[in-house]
């Protein structure tokens, strides 16, 4: 093979020469590589007409395969085969995206903290001590004795948002690592997504043509595909007697990876109860302040559909929660002077009531309103007099 390619290797290119084969062959590319190219209509028709007749092997004569019916379910196993390996790649494709984001706004909220603290005037050496102790850090005592000690007028307000804030910088050194260590898994997935074809048993599912048949034109046009892209590379004539280069078909698949992915339309299921409420706990997710204890299971509920308040309608996972994820992503603040604002309206110290206000409150007598009278009225019924055991 020589050593130089005369074009390089596009889509476009894949599609062309798959374009060209014969039909049977065009078809078998096509359901091997059924999560970048769709099988068009004629394609459909010509496999219904092409699978052998189940009632020639109990002796009756066939008429017609080419029914309403044979079309309409063969219609339906490509679609179910075509959607569910393009969600495959899609949620591993919005999986990484929104890692990668929330990886990268962790980090900045780890330098966005530090800075906080040192204008406060605490130390570089003590940054750094914080910093090499967060992933061993229990936040939990340390916040519960932090506001026993502001109960207790123990503690300035200014001091209290500094020892948040030293919280603060440990939680989202732990998140940003956590986050990493996702993303080098999700990113693995990826690469085995993308490498993987449809089965032979898949794709005899969807043609209905026996095991050996499948097999044999799977390896006669996947030779012949590779032998016409290497001519169509190289610029010289495919020569039959030559061994086909099987790199040129990871080479394909490679390139079929790095076409855009298509977006499907997923509709709201169920998590966290209400779109309204998914929508506020996602706005809070991208800036690092949902809690850490939860947040395990929030991620696990936007990638696998884990949580038990999603209806499950679709057999497969959901995809709404992180497409909306990667949305609110894009659309979100990141600056260093919106993370420096967020973070000290989440580390200032919530108000106190002095007792004279609980005092003033606590003597104010309660007002019924009519509404709350009526429900009382037909609560209690038309007789309020006498003793309860008077009225059964």
């Amino acid at each position: 093979m020589p050593s130089t390619m005369a074009s390089p290797l596009t889509a476009e290119l894949i599609q062309d020469v798959i374009a060209n084969l014969p039909i049977q062959g065009r078809i078998m590319l096509k359901l091997l590589l059924i999560q970048h190219l769709d099988v068009t209509h004629e394609e459909i028709l010509f496999m219904v007409s092409d699978r052998p007749d189940p009632r020639c092997v109990s002796g009756k004569k066939p008429i017609t395969t080419m029914t309403e019916e044979s079309i309409s379910a063969m219609l339906s196993r490509r679609d179910e085969y075509r959607r569910r390996a393009r969600l495959r790649r899609e949620r591993t494709g919005l999986q990484c995206t929104a890692l990668a984001v929330l990886a990268a706004t962790a980090d900045k909220l780890v330098d966005r903290t530090a800075a906080l603290l040192a204008t406060r005037g605490v130390s570089a050496e003590a940054i750094a001590n914080l910093k090499t102790q967060a992933r061993v850090a229990v936040p939990r005592p340390a916040l519960r004795v932090l506001e026993e000690r502001w109960d207790k007028n123990d503690i300035s307000a200014e001091e209290y948002q500094t020892y948040r804030l030293a919280i603060e910088m440990q939680l989202h050194l732990r998140m940003a690592e956590r986050f990493r260590t996702r993303l080098a898994l999700a990113e693995r997935e990826r690469q085995t997504s993308d490498q993987t074809t449809l089965q032979d048993h898949e794709i005899g599912h969807i043609w209905g043509i026996p095991a050996g048949t499948l097999a044999a034109r799977k390896v006669k046009f996947l030779s012949q595909y590779l032998m016409a892209l290497q001519a169509a590379l190289t610029g010289t004539p495919a020569n039959p007697n030559s061994i086909p280069p099987l790199d040129l078909w990871k080479d394909t698949l490679a390139t079929l990876s790095r076409t855009p992915i298509e977006r499907s339309i997923a509709a709201y299921d169920g998590l966290e109860q209400t779109e309204s409420a998914l929508i506020e706990k996602l706005s809070a997710y991208v800036v690092g302040a949902v809690p850490e204890p939860i947040e395990v299971k929030f991620w696990n509920s936007l990638v696998y559909g884990a949580s038990s308040n999603a209806m499950h309608s679709e057999n497969t996972r959901t995809l709404f929660g992180l497409q909306r994820l990667v949305s609110i992503q894009q659309d979100t603040d990141t600056s260093p002077e919106a993370l420096d604002e967020d973070l000290l309206k989440r580390t200032t110290p919530r108000p106190k009531l002095d007792n004279a206000a609980l005092g003033d409150s606590s003597e104010q007598k309660l007002e019924i309103t009519d509404l709350q009278k009526q429900i009382l009225h037909n609560f209690i019924g038309e007789d309020a007099s006498g003793k309860a055991s008077d009225k059964w």
